[in-house]
């Protein structure tokens, strides 16, 4: 498939899925839970995994030296790369991917689902096999932080630092490549998915958003859809209350034309600060409520998932949920 080089390409693509309404809506989980099977290790066979550095001096996107940065808060010198390439990858393929943030947040149960899942004989309980990159974020967290930055952002900057920068440095990387000589990624931005919980939710929605001709298939959990935008970032003056404008204020998603997407969002009954006013524009709970409305609303393939006695980033909503998020989020992709 030739690249799609911007977004105005999108309604010119010849790839087309039908991935149907099953698993749509909003659900509830909860108050007990219990670890999906798939989500442990079945004596299956497993793949290969790699772990290396990129130097943020070296990133022309994020160096580590934006004029935003509090000089109080950390940035990392290097960030970590977990890569974990599933047994049912055939080197030579052109293979889907899934980019996750605060790498190597859920891997190991991303793991285990793609190694359960890419050999089930059940047409409808089968992922792809696709390859995972875990990408560690810059370092600490809100405002005037690398991480604040490259996630709470409302600009495609993060999306070309995955495409740009970490994508050509897993293809390059010498070990990867001496195991797997051919290895390829599909240029089909269908199967391309992106995972994150709270700001790394932030920022999965945000890189479909800004860029739905890179990738597509978004997972949030505990997104952090509130005003976390640092309030010296240039992006202040088109998007003044940062990811808020998602589903209010300026209503991004109902007011702007309907991208090809799918989307998956959750939030904790205990998520953060669920019992502040709207004025404070800090509402977990209410922010992805709302954004839920809003998918709902415009028509998306979304699923919202409100998981009840639980907390922000809560691993047990993972365990619970993670194996049906994936093959929900994967119905409809096949390849070309």
């Amino acid at each position: 498939m030739a690249c799609l080089c911007s977004p105005l390409a999108v309604s010119q693509e010849p790839y087309l899925e039908k991935p149907g309404e099953e698993g749509n809506g909003n659900y509830v989980v909860g108050p007990e839970y219990k670890v999906q099977p798939e989500l442990t290790d079945q004596g299956n066979p497993k793949g290969k995994s790699f772990e290396f550095t990129m130097a943020l001096s070296e990133s022309k996107i994020f160096p580590g030296k934006d004029a935003t940065l509090n000089p109080r808060k950390p940035v990392r010198k290097e960030r970590k790369i977990f890569v974990y390439v599933p047994a049912a990858y055939q080197d030579g393929t052109e293979a889907p991917i899934l980019v996750t943030f605060d790498g190597p947040s859920r891997l190991d149960l991303v793991r285990h689902a793609v190694d359960n899942l890419s050999i089930s004989n059940d047409p409808e309980r089968k992922l792809p096999a696709f390859i995972t990159i875990a990408v560690q974020n810059g370092g600490n967290d809100g405002k005037g932080s690398q991480r604040g930055l490259e996630y709470d952002t409302m600009s495609d900057r993060h999306a070309r630092f995955i495409n740009d920068e970490v994508l050509p440095a897993v293809l390059n990387h010498p070990e990867i490549r001496a195991a797997y000589p051919q290895l390829a990624f599909t240029e089909n931005p269908w199967g391309k998915a992106v995972m994150g919980c709270s700001s790394g939710g932030a920022a999965a929605l945000t890189i479909g958003w800004f860029r739905p001709d890179l990738f597509r298939r978004l997972i949030t959990y505990s997104g952090t859809f509130v005003d976390q935008q640092d309030d010296d970032a240039a992006e202040e003056a088109d998007y003044p209350l940062g990811a808020w404008e998602y589903h209010s204020g300026l209503k991004l998603i109902e007011s702007r034309d309907k991208k090809p997407l799918r989307i998956f969002t959750h939030v904790a009954e205990n998520d953060l600060r669920a019992n502040d006013p709207e004025n404070t524009y800090h509402n977990w709970v209410m922010a992805n409520r709302r954004t839920a409305e809003a998918l709902k609303s415009k028509g998306y393939d979304y699923r919202f998932v409100f998981s009840r006695d639980s907390k922000h980033c809560d691993r047990r909503v993972f365990e619970a949920t993670l194996a049906d998020t994936l093959v929900w989020m994967w119905r409809g992709y096949h390849a070309e």
